[in-house]
C-alpha cells in the first residue's frame, strides 16, 4: 500500500469517478485503475464497485476511504512537521471560520505566538461544515468559528468567544435612525462577507431568521468590503458589535436598533483529543477562552511576518 495508491483512491471517492480523479491527480485513467486494482488485490476486498446510481462501497471499501485520508494527512503533517524541526520550529495549522479568520485571528495569534518563539502559526480560513473533516484526517491540528450541530465523540469542542452580531447602515440610509422590523430589513440590499456563503455561523443564522432572498443578498470578498459598502449607505450590512464600535463613535455607520437587528453567538474550538494529537493546539484551545485572549482578539492586533503563514483557500460562488 503506497501513498500514490491511496491518493489516487481518495480522489476516486471524493470526486466519484476515476475520470475526474485522473484529471485532478494529472495521471491517466489507466494508472488511476491500476492503482485500485492492486489496493484490491493487496486487501482481497472488491472495495468499490460501479453502479447506475454512481459508485457502491463494500464496509471495507468504506473503512479504506476514511483510513486513506487520514494516513495522508498524517504524511503531509509529517513532511510539513519534520521541514519545520529541521529550521528549529514548531507548525501549528489552524483552520477558521472567515468571519473569525478576518476580525479576531489575528489578534490571538500574535498574543499566543508570543508565548513560544519555536511556534510558526499557518492561518486557512476553512467552510466550518468541514472543521471535523480536517482534523479527523490530520488536514488541521485545530479549528475555531460555529460550533458544529454534531460533534465526533474524538473531538473536544469548547467556547472560546461570546459574541454579538449587529446590523448597520451608513448615515444617509433611509433606516438610520429607525426601528426597523423583519419586513423592513428582508427587503433591504444586504452587504455580507465570504461567512454567508458557508452553510454555518451567525451570519446565515440570521439571514434564515430574517428570511432574507438571495437575491437581496450580495457577498463580497471581505467582511471590510461588506462594511466599506454600507458606509457609502448601498444597503444594511452585519457586523461584530466590537469592530463597528469605532466607526459607530465618529458617526460613519450607525446601528439599528430592535429585537431583529442583533444576533447573539459563541465562537468554540475544536481539537483531537486523542494523545497523539499536538500539544500547542491543545494550548491554543485552552489559552483562546482566557480575558487576555479574548481582550487581544477584540482589539485586533496585527501578526508578526515570523509566526505567520496564509494557506490561502479561495471559493468561487455566483
Amino acid at each position: 500500500m503506497t501513498p500514490a495508491q491511496l491518493r489516487a483512491y481518495v480522489a476516486v471517492v471524493r470526486l466519484g469517478s476515476v475520470k475526474r480523479a485522473a484529471a485532478q491527480l494529472e495521471v491517466s485513467e489507466s494508472a488511476v485503475s491500476l492503482h485500485i486494482a492492486q489496493l484490491r488485490k493487496e486487501f482481497g476486498d472488491q472495495l468499490l464497485s460501479r453502479t447506475a446510481a454512481g459508485l457502491a462501497f463494500t464496509p471495507g471499501g468504506l473503512r479504506l476511504a476514511s483510513r486513506a485520508a487520514e494516513l495522508l494527512g498524517l504524511q503531509d503533517r509529517t513532511v510539513l512537521e519534520v521541514s519545520a524541526a529541521g529550521r528549529g520550529r514548531r507548525l501549528l495549522r489552524v483552520a477558521a471560520s472567515s468571519l473569525f479568520a478576518e476580525l479576531a485571528a489575528p489578534g490571538l495569534i500574535e498574543l499566543f505566538a508570543k508565548r513560544a518563539a519555536d511556534l510558526e502559526v499557518e492561518l486557512s480560513v476553512r467552510d466550518p461544515g468541514l472543521f471535523e473533516t480536517l482534523l479527523l484526517t490530520r488536514s488541521a491540528d485545530i479549528a475555531i468559528g460555529p460550533q458544529p450541530p454534531v460533534v465526533d465523540k474524538a473531538i473536544a469542542c469548547q467556547p472560546v468567544m461570546n459574541y454579538r452580531l449587529v446590523i448597520v447602515v451608513g448615515p444617509d440610509h433611509p433606516l438610520a435612525g429607525v426601528r426597523a422590523s423583519a419586513g423592513q430589513l428582508r427587503d433591504q440590499t444586504w452587504l455580507l462577507g465570504p461567512s454567508a456563503a458557508t452553510g454555518l455561523g451567525a451570519v446565515q443564522a440570521m439571514l434564515r431568521r430574517l428570511a432574507v432572498p438571495d437575491d437581496r443578498q450580495q457577498i463580497f470578498q471581505s467582511h471590510a468590503a461588506a462594511l466599506g459598502e454600507a458606509k457609502r449607505g448601498k444597503g444594511v450590512a452585519p457586523a461584530l458589535s466590537f469592530t463597528v464600535a469605532p466607526d459607530v463613535r465618529k458617526g460613519h455607520l450607525v446601528l439599528l436598533a430592535g429585537p431583529h437587528a442583533t444576533f447573539e453567538a459563541v465562537w468554540h474550538s475544536l481539537v483531537l483529543t486523542n494523545p497523539g494529537a499536538p500539544s500547542a493546539a491543545a494550548e491554543l484551545s485552552r489559552f483562546a477562552s482566557t480575558p487576555r485572549a479574548i481582550q487581544a482578539m477584540m482589539r485586533g492586533a496585527g501578526v508578526s511576518v515570523g509566526h505567520f503563514k496564509p494557506a490561502v483557500h479561495v471559493t468561487l460562488w455566483s
